[in-house]
């Protein structure tokens, strides 16, 4: 088997499409033979080693996050699912893998693909599905009528943030690029701001939820542009934040915590037409390494066909799209 690892943590050049062999699933675990994957920011930030006290030194390591695939085999306790499931979901943090021909990862951070839902579409899912649920149900508990300012309202985690929040009944402002604004308004983002021309401390409106998906705002600004109960999601977490949020319940911190029930809901919202993610052009996966990367903040698809010959589908976001 085939997959993108790398020997030393760093930049993308110690990235390689490298044969594998992979490990037998342990109890409560499902191998996956992979369809598509995405990238996602923290892939590039793991290989980098901003989380090394997590990850560890031993090599090699995979990359790779979200995916979809078809089930090939069960570990112990399972329960959930049966080789020959349709499913998609998020690799182990610290093992990563998705970005090769076949990944295990935990039963929990897995849900069956929706009969109506690609596998292209399924494999961008799980990270931003994921992220902007955790930001917004578990930690803003987030009610119709209240009123969002999603920061990179048209990238990855920032469109999930906008669809979930008009899903759970919420209204929706938000910030992007220029040439995302279309895009945001679509989504049913009201009132689009261009990211590089606003001064966001003018607005004079005011949120029950600020998500900064863009991780771009500072805490002051977040907090600047909340209700007098409002809560400030901060997808840049840092132990200060941490720390500061200890003192300030309006400071959430998020770190995104898969779940059975999000990956489900995610999948409903997806089946009925309310969930999804663009996808963009294909490219040869060993032209994707060159895309994971921090000047790119991108959904990248990756596919295992017939001859082991493999596939990446990607949508180059700036940071703040």
């Amino acid at each position: 088997m085939k997959r993108i690892q790398y020997h030393q943590y760093g930049g993308p050049e110690l990235m390689q499409l490298d044969d594998f062999e992979l490990a037998a699933p342990g109890k409560g675990e499902v191998t996956v033979k992979v369809k598509f994957a995405a990238i996602n920011p923290i892939d590039w930030k793991l290989r980098n080693g901003m989380m090394k006290i997590v990850t560890g030194n031993a090599f090699p390591r995979a990359m790779g996050m979200d995916f979809s695939g078809v089930v090939t085999a069960i570990g112990p306790d399972v329960t959930r699912f049966r080789p020959g499931d349709a499913v998609f979901g998020l690799a182990r943090f610290k093992e990563s893998g998705a970005l090769g021909q076949a990944v295990v990862t935990k039963e929990t951070f897995l849900a069956k693909k929706p009969d109506e839902i690609s596998f292209e579409d399924a494999a961008c899912m799980g990270t931003p599905g994921v992220t902007a649920w955790n930001g917004l149900v578990d930690k803003a508990k987030l009610k119709a009528g209240q009123l969002v300012f999603v920061n990179g309202c048209a990238g990855a985690v920032g469109e999930a943030a906008v669809q979930i929040a008009r899903i759970l009944g919420a209204s929706v402002e938000g910030s992007c690029s220029a040439g995302s604004m279309e895009r945001a308004r679509s989504l049913g983002v009201q009132a689009v701001y261009d990211y590089r021309t606003t001064d966001l401390g003018t607005l004079a409106e005011r949120f029950d939820v600020v998500y900064d998906t863009a991780a771009t705002m500072t805490t002051a600004m977040g907090l600047r542009l909340l209700q007098k109960d409002g809560v400030f999601l901060d997808l840049n977490p840092t132990p200060g934040k941490f720390i500061r949020s200890i003192f300030n319940r309006k400071l959430k911190p998020i770190v995104g915590t898969p779940r059975p029930d999000i990956l489900e809901r995610v999948a409903t919202e997806a089946r009925k037409g309310k969930f999804r993610l663009p996808i963009a052009r294909i490219v040869a996966l060993n032209e994707g390494i060159q895309l994971i990367r921090p000047t790119y903040s991108v959904r990248v698809w990756i596919r295992s066909v017939e001859r082991e010959e493999l596939r990446l589908r990607h949508t180059r976001k700036g940071s703040s799209a």
